[in-house]
């Protein structure tokens, strides 16, 4: 009966409550559905992953793939960091059916600035963020690590216009760094709706990729001498996001003299466990450490 009563007292609280109240037993602590934004009718939530007897860690915020179209900020696949001292942000941005491109960076950035102002409430160091993401997730995280200052893909989401957006490190796992590429090396994807970027680039409004999107939504077109270190993993038989993708964000920081390192795994497509554990996952750990907020 007891145990009924609790079940059903914890039913009437809030999500994040319920969330935080589900792993109290585990070595962290989950706050679930935060609203950090709403943007064209849509609250955008974000779920925080907090590692317990870590003072201030540092965050990294998790942006999940599914072509710009779909996917879940649920399905969050760096989870083990939580375990080595990090604090992860895993966050929402709309999807092509309710904007199309800025509209998704826009919205990447609006919770990095929530995140920052909201720091001491929730007890990480916002000092020092990471940025990581899969697939569409990988292409807005190169996105928002490139594109510091830049002010038409800044936006206004959700205020906090004072907190800069500005990130200290990126890791992409198989995500597009440059559309324009993309169109002469891999059109039947490209310009067809087998690819989400079709609809992401005006596509499906248009009939066709509005060109100027393909360029001011490509990475590639932003890479400076003052951006962060890059971790990049790729597949070499990714048939979805061709490793000329990769190879060109990397040799562009190269170009710049900037912190880039690309891992190949020789027997891998477009996702798969083998990115996210194993040896793949020291090389993630090691890099953050290594470009880490005491260093």
């Amino acid at each position: 009966m007891k145990r009924l009563l609790l079940c059903g007292l914890l039913a009437l609280l809030p999500p994040s409550t319920r969330a935080a109240e589900d792993s109290a037993d585990a070595k962290f602590r989950t706050i679930a559905d935060i609203e950090f934004a709403q943007a064209g009718g849509q609250r955008l939530l974000l779920d925080l992953h907090l590692p317990k007897g870590t003072e201030t860690p540092p965050l990294v915020v998790w942006i999940h793939g599914g072509g710009w179209r779909g996917g879940s900020r649920k399905k969050m696949h760096l989870d083990q960091l939580i375990g080595h001292g990090h604090a992860i942000a895993s966050i929402s941005y709309r999807f092509t059916d309710k904007a199309i491109f800025p509209a998704q960076i826009h919205d990447c950035k609006a919770a990095i600035r929530w995140l920052r102002a909201n720091a001491k409430k929730y007890g990480y160091n916002a000092d020092w963020i990471a940025v990581a993401g899969s697939s569409a997730g990988g292409h807005l995280a190169l996105l928002v690590g490139v594109s510091g200052d830049v002010k038409q893909l800044e936006g206004t989401v959700g205020g906090n216009l004072e907190q800069s957006s500005r990130i200290q490190s990126i890791i992409d796992y198989y995500g597009p760094s440059d559309f324009v590429l993309r169109g002469k090396s891999q059109p039947e994807r490209a310009y067809t709706e087998k690819s989400g970027s079709f609809a992401l680039l005006g596509g499906k409004l248009k009939g066709k990729v509005i060109p100027e999107l393909e360029v001011q939504a490509s990475p590639a077109q932003y890479v400076t001498t003052d951006d962060p270190p890059l971790l990049v993993f790729q597949g070499a038989k990714d048939k979805v996001v061709l490793p000329d993708q990769s190879e060109r964000i990397v040799a562009l920081y190269q170009q710049a003299h900037l912190p880039a390192k690309l891992v190949v795994l020789k027997n891998a497509g477009h996702g798969g466990r083998a990115f996210y554990t194993g040896e793949n996952l020291q090389t993630a750990v090691h890099f953050l450490m290594q470009h880490g907020p005491s260093n």
